[in-house]
């Protein structure tokens, strides 16, 4: 932190950049976190903009990279459908056409291997009246998780417990 009589006035840019670049040699991360830290920190507007192209060309920051990385460990860990992705990936504020590159990269089958677990043990604990409450209550639960209502229907719309055990039927 510079001091201007006695008061923190902010992190210089060299600083900002030794932190953001370690932090980003441990995980990845986008620009939009790197400038709202540099932002909370106190540097200033151009030494941001400074730090922030330094990172981008020597690779420590690329939204393409994060955003893969994001929707990865978003599917497999936090069982998170196309639709929570793209509104995760927004809010991270990640251009709308990286965004569509990296859903339309996402096989529906990667959502089904997730989606069928989460269904079927969501089934065994709602109670239902009827087949058809039990179907609308599982669809409102996967919306809910960000799946889209074409791949919810792949895995509800069966006939027997067995075709919904089992994704290959």
């Amino acid at each position: 932190m510079q001091k201007n009589n006695g008061k923190d006035i902010g992190m210089t840019g060299q600083q900002a950049f030794q932190r953001l670049s370690a932090l980003c040699a441990r995980g990845e991360h986008c620009q939009h976190d790197m400038l709202e830290k540099m932002r909370q920190w106190g540097v200033a507007d151009e030494e941001q903009a400074q730090v922030m192209q330094r990172l981008l060309s020597e690779r420590y920051v690329d939204d393409e990279r994060f955003a893969r990385a994001f929707a990865g460990d978003k599917i497999r860990y936090s069982k998170w459908g196309r639709r929570k992705l793209e509104q995760g990936l927004w809010q991270k504020h990640i251009a709308p056409e990286v965004v569509k590159e990296v859903l339309d990269g996402i096989d529906d089958s990667q959502y089904l291997k997730v989606l069928h677990p989460l269904l079927l043990q969501k089934r065994r604990s709602t109670k239902a009246q009827s087949d058809y409450e039990l179907n609308m209550k599982l669809t409102k639960y996967a919306l809910s998780r960000g799946f889209t209502i074409d791949i919810i229907r792949q895995c509800i719309n069966v006939d027997h417990e067995d075709e919904f055990l089992d994704p290959t039927v």
